[in-house]
């Protein structure tokens, strides 16, 4: 019986040396890692649209706010639109050309942020060769739609 006891106070001793050794050695471990901080970068802050016009005022009444992931494959081209409500967003992969109708024309490209006419009329073109991925976030109220499509313009 003695030697049981003593077999199981040498397991538990050693057991119990093994687990606060690797206690100590993840502790030293998370000593040597700093701490990592967070960091915010401001994309953009402006009252204008990215032809230079200025936004509206904001709208009366209960706000809707909606975000939306757009994927254009490369080559697709938009229709004709325009959006009744104020909307920015960040462009997150390729490059997004935006066409209004009096021919201005903007790049958004990876990383960046971009605030959309609003009441005008453009389209948007992915001319690279990979999806653009948008993330777009609209200033809006119940039942207002976020773009209002222009069949009746023809695409070049």
């Amino acid at each position: 019986m003695r030697k049981i006891f003593n077999w199981m106070l040498a397991t538990a001793i050693v057991c119990g040396t093994t687990a606060f050794m690797t206690s100590c050695k993840e502790a030293k471990t998370n000593e040597e890692t700093p701490v990592q901080e967070v960091k915010s970068e401001e994309l953009i802050r402006t009252s204008q649209s990215w032809d230079g016009v200025e936004l509206p005022d904001y709208l009366q009444g209960r706000p809707e706010l909606v975000a939306v992931k757009y994927v254009f494959p490369a080559g697709k081209k938009l229709g004709w639109h325009h959006h009744p409500v104020m909307n920015y967003g960040i462009l997150v992969q390729g490059e997004l050309t935006i066409i209004g109708q009096d021919g201005k024309e903007k790049t958004v490209h990876e990383g960046e942020a971009v605030v959309e006419m609003v009441n005008t009329i453009h389209h948007g073109e992915n001319r690279g060769s990979k999806p653009v991925i948008l993330y777009m976030f609209y200033l809006s109220q119940k039942d207002l739609p976020l773009a209002v499509q222009h069949p009746e313009i023809p695409l070049d």
